[in-house]
């Protein structure tokens, strides 16, 4: 498999990887700026959940599938998937974090990371052709 050598900017990663989850179904889509957080470990967070952990695998390899595409790269670093409650995905400049609804509940990483900004990501309703 070769590199697309493509460069691409955070915020267009960011960005397929939300159109990913979205392509999946994905629920309650939150992107974090950490940006302008001081010693920030990344430049986004992408919060999102599966109803299922079927649902939050499939969510994790749609996200993988279209990072590819978009860069030729995998995940520097990428857990969770034999549980499937929460799935972490690290591409350096974006981390990725797909959850069932109760783990996220737990782990409350939205108020976590109160400083970021965030953003809801609205999800276009599909409508039934008549």
């Amino acid at each position: 498999m070769q590199k697309t050598g493509k460069k691409i900017t955070p915020v267009q990663l960011k960005d397929a990887v939300v159109r990913s989850m979205a392509d999946t179904k994905a629920k309650n889509i939150v992107c974090m700026n950490m940006e302008k957080i001081s010693n920030n470990i990344c430049d986004f967070f992408v919060i999102c959940e599966g109803t299922s952990s079927v649902q939050v695998r499939a969510i994790a390899e749609a996200v993988e599938e279209a990072v590819y595409k978009l860069t030729g790269e995998y995940a520097y670093h990428s857990e969770g998937h034999t549980n499937a409650e929460w799935i972490l995905q690290d591409y350096v400049d974006v981390v990725v974090h797909i959850f069932q609804p109760d783990i996220r509940s737990f782990y409350n990483l939205d108020g976590l990371w109160g400083d970021a900004e965030l953003e809801e990501v609205m999800i276009e309703p599909e409508y039934k052709r008549i």
